[in-house]
């Protein structure tokens, strides 16, 4: 699993929408898709490195490629 430091979960919704994702319900979490792949951010702050990290392995993209979103 690919380690990224902790992120503030508005940054992470913000680099996951600029990578094609869309908001698709929010309440503890928020849900994401990008037709192909679901993502679930949940709202505290900072997201845990590790949790971050299976996020973005679960949208498809690469650590380095989260971090140029970022």
């Amino acid at each position: 699993m690919p380690k990224i430091p902790g992120v503030n979960h508005l940054r992470a919704v913000g680099a996951f929408e600029k990578a094609g994702f869309k908001i698709v319900r929010q309440g503890k979490h928020i849900v994401m898709s990008d037709g192909a792949h679901f993502i679930t951010i949940p709202r505290h702050n900072p997201v845990n490195a590790l949790t971050m990290g299976g996020i973005v392995k679960d949208a498809g993209l690469s650590a380095e490629q989260f971090r140029e979103l970022l």
